[in-house]
């Protein structure tokens, strides 16, 4: 079982950066790809980006590719995402989450993530 605390959002000027962190507890974050979904209000949660076991292979939503930046640390059990260039839209609630999904191309989708955070406001003022 895994424990997902996220901290760093905040209030930004567009075109500022955040960093958001994602805290995880157990023995065994290594074993699960991770990722960020995003839910901004009146809309459904989206995947904004994943990252897989290793660290080695990212993947990003075509709205966040070439701002954000996501990556993980097994050691320190911790997950992060650089967020530079932010837009009005990138405004929402943060979540990190993980999943035993094997593929990249399953781990777009909320529905195979098994363990959630309770999520950091973000907000991109214009």
């Amino acid at each position: 079982q895994v424990q997902l605390v996220e901290s760093g959002g905040g209030l930004v000027q567009a075109g500022g950066s955040l960093r958001l962190s994602c805290a995880a507890s157990g023995r065994t974050f290594g074993s699960y790809r991770m990722g960020w979904f995003r839910q901004a209000p009146g809309k459904e949660r989206e995947f904004a980006a994943g990252i897989n076991r290793g660290g080695v292979n990212t993947y990003y939503a075509d709205s966040v590719k070439g701002r954000f930046t996501i990556s993980r640390d097994n050691v320190k059990n911790t997950m992060s995402l650089q967020m530079d260039s932010l837009k009005p839209e990138d405004t929402a609630i943060y979540y990190c989450a993980a999943t035993q999904a094997l593929r990249a191309s399953d781990a777009i989708s909320a529905g195979v993530y098994d363990y959630w955070g309770l999520g950091t406001q973000v907000t991109v003022s214009s």
